[in-house]
C-alpha cells in the first residue's frame, strides 16, 4: 500500500479535470487521470508526468458499469486505497434544450453521465475510500444548478438548458443525501462550482481559466478532518441551494 496520497479525478484529461489532477499533483498526491480517451488520457499523463506529477492513467467511462468496476480493480490493484474521488467528468448534452421543445432523449443522456455516472463511480470506489483515514469526494456542480440564482430575476444564469442546468441541481441533491448517510463515518463529500471557464464544454466562450476553475475543487480535496460535508461552494464562498 502506498504512503502517498491518491487521488482519482474522472474526465480529467482535459480542461478543468486535468487542472484539478495538475494541482493536486503539485500537492504531492499521486493522481489517476479517468479518461474514456486512451490517446488523450496518455498524452494527459505524459504531461503531467513531465511537470513532476506522479500520476497514473486509468481507463474509465462514467457511463458503463464494466469500465467503473474495472477502473475501481486497477486503482485496487495498485494502491489497495483511494484518498480523494473528483468527480469531474460531465457533458452539456445537444441542442436545443429549451424546455418546450427539448427531446426527452437529450435529457436523458446528460443525466447519465452528470448525475447516474457520478453516482456509477462513488458508489463503485465507496470501498477503497472507506480504507483512508481522510478520505473525500468532490463533485463538480455548477451555479447553473442553484435553484436560488436561477428563480432570482436578472440574475445572470446562462442559457435556457433543460437538460444541462437541471442536471447539476439533480447531482446537488444526490450529494446532500450522500452527505447525510456518510454524516457519521470520516468521508467527507461537497459540490464545488468553478465558475464560468473557457473549456470545450463551452466552446471557449467562459472569462475564467481552466485553472481557476479547479481551485475550488482542490481545496475540498485536501480539506482538513473535520471539515463541512454536503455544502456547495465556489471561490467566494457557500452557494446557495
Amino acid at each position: 500500500m502506498s504512503e502517498r496520497t491518491i487521488a482519482l479525478v474522472t474526465g480529467a484529461n482535459k480542461g478543468i479535470g486535468y487542472e484539478i489532477a495538475a494541482g493536486l499533483g503539485a500537492r504531492g498526491l499521486t493522481v489517476g487521470v479517468g479518461a474514456r480517451d486512451d490517446a488523450r488520457r496518455d498524452e494527459a499523463v505524459a504531461k503531467l508526468r513531465a511537470a513532476g506529477v506522479d500520476a497514473f492513467g486509468v481507463p474509465l467511462d462514467v457511463t458503463d458499469d464494466a469500465s467503473v468496476t474495472a477502473a475501481a480493480a486497477l486503482v485496487e490493484e495498485r494502491y489497495g486505497r483511494l484518498d480523494v474521488l473528483v468527480n469531474n467528468a460531465g457533458i452539456t448534452g445537444d441542442q436545443p434544450q429549451e424546455p418546450t421543445v427539448v427531446d426527452p432523449a437529450i435529457i436523458r443522456t446528460v443525466v447519465e453521465t452528470n448525475v447516474i455516472g457520478v453516482i456509477r463511480v462513488t458508489n463503485a470506489l465507496l470501498p477503497l475510500l472507506r480504507r483512508s483515514s481522510s478520505p473525500r469526494i468532490v463533485n463538480m456542480s455548477s451555479s447553473v444548478g442553484s435553484l436560488t440564482r436561477q428563480s432570482t430575476p436578472g440574475g445572470e444564469t446562462g442559457p435556457i438548458a433543460a437538460g444541462y442546468s437541471p442536471s447539476k441541481t439533480f447531482l446537488n441533491a444526490v450529494t446532500v443525501q450522500y452527505a447525510k448517510e456518510l454524516a457519521d463515518t470520516n468521508i467527507l463529500i461537497n459540490l464545488a462550482c468553478p465558475g464560468y471557464c473557457a473549456t470545450d464544454l463551452n466552446g471557449y466562450r467562459g472569462y475564467r481559466t481552466a485553472e481557476q476553475g479547479a481551485a475550488t475543487a482542490i481545496r475540498l480535496a485536501t480539506l482538513p478532518d473535520g471539515g463541512p460535508s454536503g455544502q456547495f461552494f465556489e471561490d467566494d464562498g457557500p452557494v446557495p441551494w
